[in-house]
Formats: C-alpha cells, structure tokens, sequence
C-alpha cells in the first residue's frame, strides 16, 4: 500500500477555529432531526451526544416505519455494531431510502472484517454510497481490503498507519473517510484533515466513537459538505474530550463530564 501522504492538501484544525463556531452555531439554530440506526449498547449516549450539541435525535427502528422516517430526517447514521438479521434488514432498507431521497448519511462500520455476517452487511450498505464512513484504524483497514478488522470493536493499528487505507477508501467510495485514533484524520481522497486532541480515557467509555458518528451525521444538512461536517464534529468531540478529562475522576464522571462540556462549548465566547 504505497501513498506518498505528503502529495496530498494537508490542514490541521483545532477548536476554536472559525468554521467549528459557526457551524456550532448552525446546528444549535437548525436542531437538524438525525435518525440514528445505532447499536443498543450506546442509544442512550448517543442520544444525549445529539441534545447536548444542539441536535434532534431520533432512534426510529421498525422495518415498517424506518422508510417514512428517512424521508422526514434531515440525516442517517447507520451503526452495525450490534448487528441482528432483523437489524440488517432495517438498515438495508433505510440506506436505499436515503440513497433515493439523497438524505446524507454516515455509515459506522463497527468491527467490520472480524465477523463474516456482519462484514456482507456493510458491503451491501455500501452500495447506497453512504456520505461519511467514519472507524476506528482497524475498520478502515478492513474495509479498504487491507486488514482483518481488528480486535472486535477495537483498533489494532494507529490512525497514522491506517491513514493511506482511508485516502483510498475515500477515492474508491467517493465517501469521506473519518478515520478516528489518537489523531483523527478526515479526508475526501483529495485534501486530509487533522484533527489533534481528546483523551485517551475516551477509549474506555462505551459509545464515544459510535456518538461521533451520529454528530457527524447531525451537521452534514448543517454545513452542506461532507468533509466539513465530519472536521467539525471531531473537533468539538476533541475539544470536550480533554476538557472533561481535566474535571474527572474516572470513566463514570468523565462521561457526565463530557456531555456537560459539549453542551457548554462554544458558550463563552471562546
């Protein structure tokens, strides 16, 4: 896998970088709807993720009402990582939706390569051009064709190493690629993003990785472009993450600590 990294447009954005503000301050004023398909381990999280930044979350899962529902939401993350034969069918059907509407949406390929039933899953979902996949290094390896997926949900390689797997995933899929690890990276295939920052206490609370894909999800209606929808958001899940580590005692307050600090920022003025 050879990409010279150095060929490609390269920007780094922290908080508080003019375009995170402003699109803050969009979402806050829109509320955009954000139907999440996620996994039951991290609905709660990930709903409480959305309302704290500013949006409308809604976790409508019937295979008799999802199709209605794409077309009333402003935008759709689907996360596989608890994946059920009923789930797969759920998903399949609300991404030919959002394929046919044009609704933008983020693909969450949780623990892809690690199990076959799920890995057919996101390949059939990748057939309705999802407008972010946004893993973990592992996941982003395994779906480019490079790596076996990991450790269950967890990555096994750096976001650096994984990075020229996402460049080429991007250019393949014509996705955004927000490829999440100690340094996030974002990228079209053209132009990279780096995003520094957060903790690695992150790691050990669940849903943090899946509520960034949700909050990527909320601000693509937002700002119009994939690759700016994805930079904001993990800026902002970056930002919080280290403020929060900074007032926490452990895994348990450092999760209120976090909500409290997406729900603040951006709220003085900074």
């Amino acid at each position: 896998m050879k990409m010279e990294i150095e060929d490609y447009s390269k920007k780094i954005i922290i908080w508080p970088h003019p375009e995170v503000v402003e699109d803050l301050a969009q979402l806050r004023q829109k509320a955009p709807l954000t139907h999440c398909i996620t996994n039951v381990v991290v609905t709660n999280f990930t709903a409480n993720v959305l309302l704290a930044a500013g949006a409308s979350p809604a976790m409508v899962v019937t295979i008799e009402e999802v199709a209605d529902f794409v077309h009333i939401a402003h935008a759709l993350l689907i996360n596989v990582g608890t994946v059920t034969t009923f789930d797969a069918e759920v998903m399949l059907k609300a991404a030919a939706t959002a394929h046919q509407t044009n609704t933008p949406w983020v693909l969450d390929p949780v623990a892809v390569g690690a199990l076959e039933f799920r890995t057919s899953v996101v390949e059939k979902l990748m057939r309705y051009n999802p407008t972010v996949i946004r893993g973990n290094a592992s996941e982003i390896l395994a779906l480019s064709g490079f790596g076996g997926g990991g450790k269950g949900v967890d990555a096994t390689a750096s976001s650096l190493a994984a990075l020229p797997a996402a460049l080429q995933l991007a250019e393949r899929s014509g996705a955004v690629v927000a490829l999440s690890g100690e340094v996030d990276y974002i990228t079209d295939g053209k132009e990279i993003i780096t995003i520094p920052g957060g903790h690695e206490i992150m790691t050990k609370v669940t849903g943090t990785g899946c509520a960034l894909g949700a909050l990527i999800a909320a601000f693509l209606p937002v700002t119009g472009r994939a690759l700016r929808a994805a930079s904001t958001a993990s800026v902002m899940f970056a930002t919080a993450g280290e403020r929060a580590f900074r007032e926490s005692r452990g895994t348990g307050s450092f999760a209120v600590a976090f909500l409290d600090q997406l729900s603040n920022l951006g709220s003085t003025g900074e």
